[in-house]
């Protein structure tokens, strides 16, 4: 999830599409949650790890 979400706000900016970089963005913001929870133990969805 954060590889694709870095590879579509890369993208955005390269292309100027803006509905690429928003969703590349929440895409980033959301993995990085999911890795830091997953981090500290807490298990969301039943796993540790989200990529």
């Amino acid at each position: 999830m954060i590889i694709l979400g870095l590879i579509l706000l890369i993208l955005g900016l390269v292309l100027k599409i803006s509905i690429l970089t928003t969703i590349g963005a929440i895409l980033l913001v959301v993995g990085l949650v999911l890795t830091l929870l997953g981090a500290t133990g807490r298990a969301v969805g039943g796993r540790k790890t989200w990529y």
